[in-house]
């Protein structure tokens, strides 16, 4: 029998850190669960991590990703390997607590018509110390319409649900369109977006998961791009999905786009001069 969820884990360049991901997905309580991951063509010693886990019967590991594609071509690849009912994407770099799967299954069990099951995540540094302890959802809490989850992420000007790991989505609806870069900085929201137009989301407020941030964050440049691509996202779900936002909540949205930029990019300044840039995980794809 295919199993309850899959943990698909789309690695690159992460040998830095990619046992301890490993070492966090294999701990769940939950034991319904499988594995799948594919090295996206690393330099660093990523694959012979994940060789040194290969043992474990719960771990389907598939030949290297070919370079190239970006994060859509490995996040793509292993999320349409994965047999599960429900996926839970997990990066390379990023953690999630040992009783993940559990409370976030029991939410999804509790709520048939629930699509997504979101949950809060804590924002760590190199060496997994918090720099924000809990972060997400936005007030959102217990089970939300698809439609409300939706204009409360643009209302938010952020993507209030968080990276893929604090998330768990239903592997029909994930795969009606997958992973889309059309904005690859929103290439989690957006799938978030398209996949509550089918159905609810359950919004847990536990911490269950952790994301590493990147060097690669800091700069203006990006902090600019991520803002533009934000704006561009919320112009699209307006178009496409014009009941579940107005154009006021684009302009709230997209005004807080900007301002969430920089100050994400003053935190990460300030973990800077606390450890030093060579401290901070480089960015993953």
């Amino acid at each position: 029998m295919s199993p309850r969820v899959s943990i698909v884990i789309p690695a690159y360049n992460n040998a830095a850190y990619l046992a301890a991901t490993l070492e966090s997905v294999t701990a769940q309580t939950y034991p319904d669960f499988e594995v799948v991951i594919a090295d996206h063509s690393s330099i660093d010693g990523t694959s012979e991590i994940i060789q040194s886990f290969a043992g474990d019967p719960r771990i389907r590991v598939l030949s290297p990703t070919p370079h190239g594609g970006g994060a859509k071509a490995n996040w793509n690849r292993v999320s349409q390997h994965a047999e599960g009912e429900w996926i839970k994407l997990v990066c390379g770099d990023d953690l999630i607590a040992p009783e993940a799967l559990e409370i976030q299954m029991a939410a999804a069990q509790e709520h048939p018509s629930a699509v997504m099951v979101a949950s809060k995540r804590a924002v760590v540094d190199a060496h997994g110390a918090p720099v924000i302890a809990s972060r997400g959802l936005a007030g959102l809490e217990g089970l939300v319409s698809g439609r409300d989850a939706v204009r409360a992420t643009v209302r938010s000007g952020t993507n209030i649900f968080g990276e893929p790991a604090a998330v768990l989505l239903r592997r029909d609806v994930l795969a009606d369109g997958w992973w889309d870069d059309t904005f690859p900085y929103m290439i989690d929201e957006t799938a978030y977006v398209r996949v509550l137009r089918s159905g609810d989301c359950v919004a847990v407020p536990q911490t269950l998961a952790s994301f590493r941030i990147s060097a690669s964050q800091w700069s203006v440049r990006l902090a600019k791009a991520q803002a533009e691509q934000a704006a561009g996202l919320h112009r699209a779900i307006l178009a496409a999905h014009p009941e579940a936002v107005s154009p006021a909540d684009v302009r709230r949205g997209n005004a807080l786009a900007l301002a969430n930029a920089y100050a994400r990019r003053l935190v990460y300044l300030g973990l800077r001069r606390r450890m030093g840039k060579e401290n901070v995980v480089a960015s993953t794809t």
